[in-house]
């Protein structure tokens, strides 16, 4: 059913590119964050409140050198395959880990960044079994990456059960993104017309599929409103924040978010554990907050059973490589106001 929407979404998104095109002076409707100030990592807050999942950034940052919109959309089953494939080889004799990242706002670089920085740490860090797939929305990825949409995940998901061994191996989603108080993350490429996701879709998305042992993380503001759907036997669920309060770090002018840096960058790069990485990064964001006189955010967890039993025979026989530098990416290609071919 999801697959004949998006194809209809995709059908109904041309015809309105057809329609909007002749009249590009009136830009689409769109709403930015608010520019962050000088801290470390940043101070800006990635709360929705000033962008809410229903917000969109303007028409005119789509690139001239990506295709059109709807070609952009019809390739994505091709570039989820294509993804899938370059893969790694499964270690065999011992769980693996499968992490995929997720990017929601492509209207920021901070979210990319994450994203696509968790290939080099995992790999470097934990060998062969670690294994990362990057969903992202960013005007400088729409060739090179799946965009990080709802379809996407699902049928990422669908692919890695067919590669995995689904009670064995150890699912991993990072999804970094705003998120509002209602507990909905941004999913935005305009002017694609992308389903946002809140606590009970992702929940839904993650229990039709046969993973066992699953790790989630939800990087982003009031994203302790995931925990309740998602908690569970065999997972663990880490967010940026409680329930009611904001994260911070994100913004134009910021490279990571405050949790990315503090359990990607800074605590996966002394342990292999993330229970110990979440126990350091809530430290090390508390004494960020203290410092900028910000309302704490208070990253929360929640501990399934079985699933650190999981997480410590995936560990077994592994001895982590050095740290790995984070490095911002490029930034994405300047706007234009041609969307032709």
């Amino acid at each position: 059913m999801r697959t004949v929407l998006t194809a209809l979404l995709a059908f109904a998104a041309g015809v309105l590119l057809m329609l909007w095109l002749p009249n590009r002076s009136a830009p689409l409707p769109g709403a930015g964050m608010p520019t962050p100030s000088a801290s470390a990592p940043a101070t800006a807050d990635s709360s929705a409140s000033d962008a809410s999942p229903t917000d969109a950034a303007s028409g005119d940052d789509w690139p001239n050198t990506a295709p059109t919109p709807e070609q952009v959309l019809y390739a994505q089953p091709r570039m989820v395959r294509e993804a899938l494939a370059k893969l790694t080889p499964r270690v065999a004799g011992k769980p693996n880990l499968y992490v995929v990242t997720f990017a929601g706002d492509g209207g920021e670089d901070v979210f990319r960044n994450e994203a696509e920085y968790a290939a080099p740490l995992f790999a470097g860090r934990f060998g062969a079994s670690a294994h990362t797939l990057a969903l992202e929305n960013n005007p400088a990825t729409l060739t090179t990456h799946p965009l990080a949409s709802w379809s996407n995940l699902e049928d990422t998901l669908d692919g890695l059960a067919k590669v995995m061994q689904p009670d064995q191996d150890i699912l991993m989603l990072y999804v970094t993104s705003h998120g509002d108080e209602d507990h909905n993350l941004l999913v935005d490429m305009d002017p694609l017309p992308l389903d946002q996701i809140g606590a009970p879709d992702l929940a839904g998305i993650l229990a039709k599929r046969p993973f066992k042992w699953k790790v989630v993380v939800v990087n982003a503001c009031y994203s302790g409103g995931f925990v309740p759907p998602l908690r569970g036997p065999g997972t663990l669920v880490l967010t940026a924040a409680r329930t009611d309060r904001s994260s911070f770090g994100c913004g134009s002018d910021s490279d990571i978010t405050y949790f990315g840096r503090a359990w990607l960058v800074d605590a996966l790069n002394h342990t292999d554990n993330f229970v110990d990485a979440f126990k350091q990064a809530s430290s090390e964001i508390s004494q960020w907050e203290r410092q900028d006189k910000l309302t704490p955010s208070e990253p929360q967890i929640d501990i399934g059973s079985g699933i650190e039993n999981q997480l410590a025979l995936w560990r077994k026989g592994i001895t982590p490589g050095r740290a790995v530098a984070f490095a911002p990416v490029a930034p994405a290609p300047a706007s234009t106001t041609s969307l032709s071919q």
